[in-house]
């Protein structure tokens, strides 16, 4: 009855939520499996796209291209109900900072006009590396981590941390979610 209950509130209810974190650290696999678990829309992750398309040869022009891009294919779906994001434009911020020591203005501009009700920050703990050609940073990903961290306190924005097996991840993103959808906007934890 409680999901029920939540996916019918959902439908009538704009949510938007998202998965942020270091490569590696289970972004795309839970806020896959939370968005199956309500039927909600996705937003995947357009960088993989992106790099993909170009055999993961970019340089530092590209990563606002990436954001420009994803924000725009982002925007023509506008359906009310929940809407679970694949990465945002934080982890675009911190790739371009990290990487190149700067930040475009158009990445800047996305940043600052996000607004999630909620960031889950996926730490890579628990979770082992999984090598794939476009992650550039295995030796890296508890710094990034802690960077991820920091920038969203300074952005004084409601995070959660999600540690654990991706399974855990899962349902405790659902049921902070659920609290969500059930509680008017308010949160519960």
């Amino acid at each position: 009855m409680h999901l029920i209950l939540g996916i019918n509130h959902l439908k009538k209810k704009k949510l938007k939520v998202a998965f942020t974190g270091p490569e590696s650290s289970g972004k795309s696999s839970v806020s896959q499996a939370v968005a199956e678990h309500f039927d909600a829309q996705l937003f995947p992750e357009y960088a993989r796209e992106y790099l993909t398309e170009r055999s993961g040869k970019y340089d530092f022009s590209d990563i606002a291209k990436i954001g420009i891009e994803q924000e725009k294919r982002r925007n023509k779906l506008t359906e009310k109900g929940l809407k679970i994001y694949d990465t945002e434009a934080l982890v675009l911020y911190i790739w371009s900072t990290f990487k190149y020591k700067q930040c475009a203005k158009e990445v800047l501009d996305l940043l600052e006009q996000q607004d999630y009700q909620i960031y889950f920050l996926c730490s890579p703990k628990d979770i082992p590396w999984e090598e794939d050609p476009l992650r550039e940073h295995p030796n890296e990903r508890a710094e990034l981590f802690e960077i991820y961290l920091q920038k969203l306190q300074e952005m004084k924005v409601n995070y959660v941390i999600l540690e654990g097996t991706l399974q855990e991840r899962v349902k405790k993103s659902v049921e902070l979610i659920e609290d969500l959808l059930l509680s008017k906007g308010g949160f519960c934890f």
